[in-house]
């Protein structure tokens, strides 16, 4: 198999952290009565998680190609796990604080590298596609896995017990493992060099990419997809054991049929972009993602307490609502292929720095104005609203479109 090594070494690290990533909203549910905290503050993990990313891409995108895309993976892992180590060893919601800044720093140089990789292992633009949506469906994979590992480090019987903080040593483990095999794959990164240019003007290169309206139109619709899938993501265990009323550990194991839904959408959506155009695949997915919300939310008006609930009569939104992460799935994967095919090889790194700032930004801004809404008018409230940012896609992905044929013609 072509580069079978390197494929494998990249899905291996975005299923790695697809699980620290993703943690945030299962720890957002458990600090609360663990550490004491409330709501508000709970929901700044994400802002601990995605800001640095943001900033650290926008520092070092333009940098990498030099520095290394394997090694910087390698620096990446080596980070994120010290603090995995400490999360069991000095247990305190500073600790937790501390962890999610060192996952946000790490991913900013890992989710480069990864995307920067992609356009030289691949031979087109349909390989491109169906690795991209491959490798976003392995991301989806390992939030999954993360779903079913928290879950079982969770005791129900003692809410506020710390018990959970042992899924650390696991994960300290899988991190210094992938660091290993990754030092072990050789990989030819030239390619990705641009001969003859500075590194001011790379960066100058990448501030003149958000300026170019493919660049703006691209960045503004990965935004608002990320706000919606960060804002339900994180805030979906909690809606499930507060709207739905289930135990804590099966709202959290709930939640991993929203991550299934995204990794089948995504493994699917390879076949699918290979046979019919992206744009209107993803019209009919954004407008049948604001159909399940209409349909699943109502279902959970009303829902009484349980105490002897069970997977056999579970509110009916249980199942419905995360759904829609099938029609979500294809959306990401989608425009960012699009956009770095669009552009020469050199300046995919450049371009990734943008993604992963504008992605960063959106998952900040949606699970905190979920988890405002949340609190002062409810889960259901905090979803419907969903609504708005899909509306804002179907015209943005109109003009990203326009963009791309300008761009490829």
């Amino acid at each position: 198999m072509h580069n079978w090594r390197i494929k494998f070494a990249l899905f291996l690290v975005y299923f790695v952290f697809a699980i620290l990533l993703n943690s945030v909203g299962t720890v957002i549910s458990l600090v609360d009565d663990t550490f004491g905290v409330t709501k508000l503050q709970a929901s700044m993990l994400e802002g601990f998680k995605d800001l640095p990313i943001a900033i650290v891409s926008f520092l070092v995108a333009s940098f990498l190609p030099r520095f290394g895309f394997r090694n910087a993976m390698m620096t990446g892992l080596g980070v994120v796990t010290l603090g995995c180590l400490a999360m069991p060893l000095v247990p305190a919601f500073l600790t937790t604080k501390i962890l999610f800044l060192s996952v946000g720093v790490s991913f900013a140089l890992v989710k480069v590298s990864v995307y920067s990789s992609v356009g030289l292992i691949t031979d087109d633009k349909k390989e491109h596609a169906s690795f991209m949506n491959t490798l976003e469906g392995m991301f989806m994979v390992g939030v999954l896995a993360g779903y079913g590992l928290f879950s079982y480090f969770v005791d129900d019987a003692q809410p506020g017990s710390p018990v959970w903080l042992d899924v650390y040593w696991l994960l300290a483990l899988l991190t210094a493992g992938s660091t290993l095999f990754i030092y072990f794959t050789p990989f030819d990164e030239s390619a990705a060099h641009h001969e003859g240019s500075s590194l001011a003007e790379d960066f100058m290169d990448m501030l003149r990419l958000v300026i170019r309206p493919i660049g703006y139109i691209f960045v503004l619709s990965a935004f608002l997809y990320v706000l919606i899938e960060q804002g339900i993501g994180t805030w979906l265990p909690t809606f499930n054991s507060e709207v739905l009323h289930l135990p804590p550990s099966m709202s959290i194991q709930a939640t991993s049929i929203f991550a299934a839904s995204l990794a089948l959408g995504r493994f699917s959506a390879g076949a699918i972009m290979a046979r019919f155009d992206w744009y209107p695949v993803l019209n009919v997915c954004v407008l049948a993602v604001a159909g399940l919300v209409m349909v699943s939310l109502p279902m959970a008006d009303g829902v009484v307490p349980n105490a002897d609930v069970t997977w056999f009569d579970a509110p009916a939104a249980t199942y419905i609502f995360p759904l829609i992460g099938l029609f979500l799935a294809p959306i990401y994967p989608a425009i960012n292929s699009a956009v770095l095919t669009a552009l020469p090889t050199y300046q995919h790194s450049e371009m990734t720095g943008l993604i992963v700032i504008f992605s960063a930004l959106g998952g900040t801004t949606g699970s905190m104005i979920t988890g405002a809404v949340f609190e002062d008018f409810g889960g259901s409230t905090a979803f419907y609203l969903s609504l708005v940012p899909l509306a804002l896609i179907l015209l943005t992905l109109f003009l990203f479109k326009r963009e791309t044929v300008k761009a490829t013609a």
